[in-house]
Order: C-alpha cells, then sequence, then structure tokens
C-alpha cells in the first residue's frame, strides 16, 4: 500500500527501506534534501513538501506516518497536515510523543474526520534487519487498516520460543506488534517501556561499575582483582538468567575496548524516563529503580563512571546515540514544556 514517510532521520530512513522491500510505496519528505535523495536512490518517491507528499498519495484514505524529533516539530508538523488532508485519511506519529499530546491531537483532528494514530516504535538503528516492536494507539478501524504496514515492519514469529497458553491470544503480539488502545496508549505503553529500560541499563551499568573497581587500590591488596569485563560480559550471555539484547549490546562494546575510552560517560535521557516517573506520580506508584536511574543520567552530566561509559556504549549500540556535554541539557525540563524534552531524539 502507499505511505507518505515524513522524517528520513536514523529511523524514518530505514523504516522507509523495510516497508518498500516489502512492496509497499513510499513518498518520502525530509527537510534535508540529500536525506531525500537517498531515499529516491532507493525507490521511494521524494517530494519536495509536506503539499507534496498529500497530493503524490493518490489511493484513499492517504497515510503519513511522522518520524520526526516529539514536540514543536512534530507537533507543526501535525497542525499543517490537518490542514491538508481531509476526511477519512491517517496521521501515523511513530515517534516518541508524550502520550498526553496524542489525546489532544486527536480530538482536534478528529473534529475534521482525520484520524490519528500514535505508535510507539522499539528497535533503534537496528529495526531494518531485526524489524521493530510497535505499540499502537487510535481507532481500531484505522490501526486495521494499516495492519499491513504495521506487519511489515514488525519483527516477525522469528525463532523465539512461543509463549505457553498464547495460542488462542492476539496473534500480533508475538508477531511483535499490538493495538494497545485508543489514542495516546501506543506512547504511553512505550513511554513506560523506555522507562524500564532505563532500569535495566542502569542495574548493567551499576553491576560493572562494581566489577571495574574491584581493583581499586583503596581495597586491601589481597582483596583486589583485576578482572575480565569482556570475558564477564560474554559468559553472562550464554545462559545466564540476566542475558539480554542490552547486555549483547554492552559485551560488543567491551570486546572492542574493555575501557571504553570513546565514551565520556555522558549520559543523555530522550524525556520518556522523565514521563514515566510523572505518570508513576499521577498514579501514586512506587517507581524507585526507573526514578533512580533518571536521576543517574542526571547526575551523568557532572562526573563520570565507569558504569556511565557503559550506558553510553548501549545507547549507541541500539540506537546510535553520540553523546557528548555541548548536546545535553543537564537540567530536568520544567513541567510546561516536558513535550519537548525528547526534541532530540524521535524513538530511543
Amino acid at each position: 500500500m502507499q505511505i507518505g514517510m515524513i522524517g528520513l532521520g536514523r529511523m524514518g530512513g530505514n523504516i522507509s527501506r523495510r516497508l518498500m522491500k516489502a512492496g509497499h510505496h513510499c513518498v518520502v519528505f525530509d527537510a534535508d534534501a540529500t536525506a531525500r535523495q537517498a531515499l529516491a536512490k532507493d525507490g521511494a518517491a521524494a517530494a519536495a513538501s509536506l503539499a507534496e507528499v498529500v497530493k503524490t498519495l493518490g489511493d484513499k484514505p492517504r497515510a503519513i506516518w511522522l518520524m520526526l524529533p516529539a514536540g514543536r516539530v512534530t507537533e507543526e508538523t501535525v497542525e499543517s497536515l490537518g490542514a491538508l488532508l481531509e476526511r477519512g485519511d491517517i496521521i501515523i506519529d511513530g515517534g516518541n510523543s508524550f502520550y498526553k499530546d496524542d489525546i489532544r491531537r486527536a480530538k482536534k483532528l478528529a473534529e475534521k474526520g482525520i484520524r490519528y494514530v500514535d505508535c510507539g516504535t522499539s528497535g533503534g538503528v537496528w529495526g531494518i534487519a531485526r524489524g521493530y516492536c510497535l505499540m499502537i494507539g487510535g481507532p481500531k478501524e484505522a490501526v486495521d487498516h494499516l495492519d499491513p504496514i504495521f506487519a511489515a515492519l514488525a519483527p516477525g514469529l522469528g525463532d523465539i520460543p512461543r509463549t505457553p497458553g498464547r495460542q488462542r491470544g492476539d496473534s500480533r503480539a508475538e508477531r511483535g506488534y499490538i493495538h494497545a488502545g485508543p489514542s495516546g496508549a501506543g506512547h504511553f505503553v512505550k513511554m513506560v517501556h523506555n522507562g524500564i529500560e532505563y532500569g535495566l541499563m542502569q542495574a548493567y551499568a551499576e553491576g560493572f561499575d562494581i566489577l571495574c573497581n574491584k581493583d581499586s587500590k583503596n581495597l586491601a591488596a589481597d582483596e583486589r582483582l583485576a578482572l575480565n569485563l569482556p570475558d564477564i560480559a560474554e559468559v553472562w550471555r550464554r545462559g545466564s538468567v540476566i542475558s539480554s539484547w542490552l547486555l549483547d549490546l554492552g559485551a560488543a562494546a567491551l570486546a572492542k575496548d574493555p575501557q571504553l575510552t570513546d565514551f565520556s560517560g555522558f549520559v543523555e535521557d530522550s524525556g520518556e524516563g522523565r514521563w514515566t516517573v510523572e505518570a508513576a506520580i499521577e498514579e501514586a506508584v512506587p517507581a524507585d529503580v526507573i526514578t533512580a536511574a533518571l536521576y543517574a543520567r542526571f547526575r551523568s552530566r557532572q562526573e563520570h563512571t565507569f558504569g556511565e561509559k557503559m550506558l553510553s556504549a548501549m545507547r549507541f549500540g541500539f540506537g546510535g546515540h553520540i553523546e557528548g556535554r555541548e548536546s545535553i541539557d543537564p537540567e530536568p525540563k520544567p513541567k510546561d514544556s516536558r513535550r519537548h524534552s525528547a526534541a532530540r531524539h524521535a524513538a530511543e
């Protein structure tokens, strides 16, 4: 089927390529002409403006996927498309927007008969090959219409063993995508997903920091251990109960450089960890680990430990995030600006 793709960065470009490989036709736009030209060489129809994207999409209802940084640029693009599209058309926000913004946008667009779908997208720079885990919110008829798109982007069953008792459940979950609920549900689930990710990464980071410092001169000489961190990471990948893709990425980074000298230890947060903590406060749900992991990222911008280098290495591994002091806002965003706090990353 036809789909428009707005935003051709790390993930938007690869999403387009995966869709085209599955036989779908993409009409693409990005403010960067070089990005448009690269996708055109791969078979997409490149458009020079949002209006041209809408005009080029001949099949109705038209569907346009946004893969843009959360905040102002997404907000303005949704507003512009709302003025260009017609009743029955669909806007999909596949970035990391704040779920309450989704609810507001969906209501506003519904007044014009335009349907809005929010899609939490996980997979990072590896998604083009591995597939993307998709958490989708929006009206059922719109989500059902887009099913061929979601099915093409998702990983599929792969070689993961089936969960006992799920044979009668919704097969989409086993294939890597779900319709989580109404507008906002997709990004809410993705938001909590990223909050959990913070906690998992922090646990690995702290564990490897403890291992690294077992050779500290502050310990008694007979208690010091010079441990081989690449070997420890590798053995934990093999049958350990703490094996995971995040550990795989950390192990790869350590194998390349056991000291992680290419990483500063300066760790960004994409905004969704903050929103997860806010949701926990609103719901009066204790979230000790996720909150502590978020605060650890704030602290990393003042001093750097080996554990923070491990965090940075994992973020680079799954998302291609290149971190440095000049790109970081060390202060938490004020509450009325939280929808813009993920502005540097469309998806983590």
